[in-house]
């Protein structure tokens, strides 16, 4: 039986928390196979709210079909996120919008893949074995200046104006970058609102994703860890592990290599990157 014929056996676990400091959590998620999506608004309670609630109502309407996603679905999510979250912010007094990310079940070639998908600053995390990698790149002020060499990396987290928003679903620039990676038996995927990654570290995220077992302990033990760091935003975590149907994992992704996002980029030879609103 080959990987395209197999069925994907997924384990996921998912939480959301309004943390410490706010009254409300403006978080929205979706995760029913085959579309994971975390959406964290913004606008103010009543407006943010909503406006992740559209983003989450409108993958859920466009991009889940069958077993399978498609690249089409989600451009007609992202499309549809964006009329309906600028509807809102035309009938609020401080606006709406919601950054964006996640990922989607679908077929590459006869291969069962994984299409990532992000806008603004919420993430996804692949590992396979020990190693931990960033898939998409943060649309924040923060990573521009980082990307252009006037900020070190390892300041970044320090930096007061590193949650300065460059795109989101409502705002000026809404598009979005993705990548197509294959579907590895093994691998635990994270997705997550800047909620975890403001108060946790890369490397305290890795070692909790490690040292847990079950998708829904490792979703739980990383919004604890959150909230202990001071939970000073919303926060919200998936956790999706491939439990089989995908391919086998490459001795490479087990020796702590690092995510090589230009190889990634070129198997898509300009058809499916980047997937942007409207389009």
């Amino acid at each position: 039986m080959t990987a395209a014929s197999a069925p994907v056996t997924l384990a996921v676990g998912v939480r959301t928390d309004a943390g410490r400091k706010r009254a409300g959590n403006e978080d929205s998620v979706l995760a029913e196979s085959p579309v994971f999506v975390v959406a964290d608004g913004m606008g103010g309670h009543e407006a943010g709210d909503r406006a992740s609630a559209a983003v989450v109502a409108a993958f859920d309407r466009y991009a889940k079909v069958g077993e399978r996603a498609t690249i089409d679905g989600v451009r007609m999510a992202l499309a549809a996120a964006e009329a309906d979250v600028g509807d809102l912010a035309t009938g609020s007094a401080r606006g709406a919008g919601s950054t964006v990310t996640g990922v989607a079940l679908v077929e590459h070639e006869g291969l069962p893949c994984w299409l990532v998908f992000n806008v603004g600053d919420s993430r996804v995390y692949r590992q396979l074995g020990s190693d931990l990698q960033q898939v998409t790149i943060d649309h924040s002020l923060g990573q521009e200046l980082v990307d252009s060499g006037e900020l070190r990396r390892e300041d970044l987290r320090e930096f007061p104006r590193r949650n300065v928003i460059t795109r989101a679903i409502g705002a000026v620039d809404s598009a979005a970058d993705s990548w197509l990676l294959p579907l590895t038996t093994g691998e635990r995927l994270l997705i997550c609102s800047d909620g975890l990654t403001s108060e946790v570290t890369d490397e305290a995220i890795r070692a909790t994703l490690t040292m847990t077992g079950r998708a829904d302990t490792a979703a739980d033990a990383l919004v604890e860890r959150a909230l202990e760091a001071g939970g000073r935003d919303n926060v919200t975590v998936i956790v999706i592990d491939v439990v089989s149907g995908g391919t086998p994992a490459a001795r490479d992704d087990t020796t702590g290599s690092r995510f090589d996002r230009a190889a990634v980029d070129s198997t898509l030879d300009g058809t499916t990157m980047p997937v942007r609103a409207g389009q």
